[in-house]
């Protein structure tokens, strides 16, 4: 009978955190740069109580890195079976871009963006707004972190 009342327990737990993980709902931070255009290129995306993140791109133009940095957000959201993502850009020409406003003419640009659309369709709640870049200064300064030390990194909070 204990056994019983233990695995009873123990499945629980699982559907607990499952519906705990359905409500999530996650702000994202997010900016890309380059040293040149194209140049040394990194991310910074930080998620506010969560996670942040830097990646070294190599050699990249600032637009790479910028839809770099939405796909990576619209990832970790995705795979942290996010319901509801905020994403906080200081690229205008992104958020105009995913909102429908501008059209994409870029080539190079045009495979990162799709993949950001198709991400995008796996989050239930999406939405995109531009942020001064003087709102952005921890991604920036992961960004900058990543460009600065050719290294990855994710720090949780």
């Amino acid at each position: 009978m204990q056994a019983r009342a233990k695995r009873e327990r123990g499945s629980a737990k699982p559907q607990a955190r499952r519906a705990a993980i359905k409500e999530m709902k996650l702000e994202a931070y997010i900016d890309g740069g380059s040293r040149g255009n194209p140049g040394e290129a990194g991310i910074g995306v930080h998620f506010p109580g969560v996670a942040r993140i830097a990646e070294y791109l190599g050699t990249g133009t600032n637009n790479f890195a910028e839809y770099s940095a939405l796909v990576t957000a619209l990832r970790f959201a995705v795979f942290s079976r996010c319901e509801e993502l905020h994403v906080f850009a200081d690229s205008e020409l992104v958020v105009k871009q995913i909102k429908g406003e501008y059209q994409v003419k870029n080539e190079g640009i045009r495979l990162l963006y799709d993949s950001a659309l198709r991400w995008i369709k796996l989050i239930p709640r999406f939405s995109i707004s531009h942020v001064r870049r003087e709102n952005n200064k921890e991604a920036d300064k992961l960004a900058n972190r990543a460009m600065d030390t050719r290294r990855n990194s994710v720090q949780w909070d």
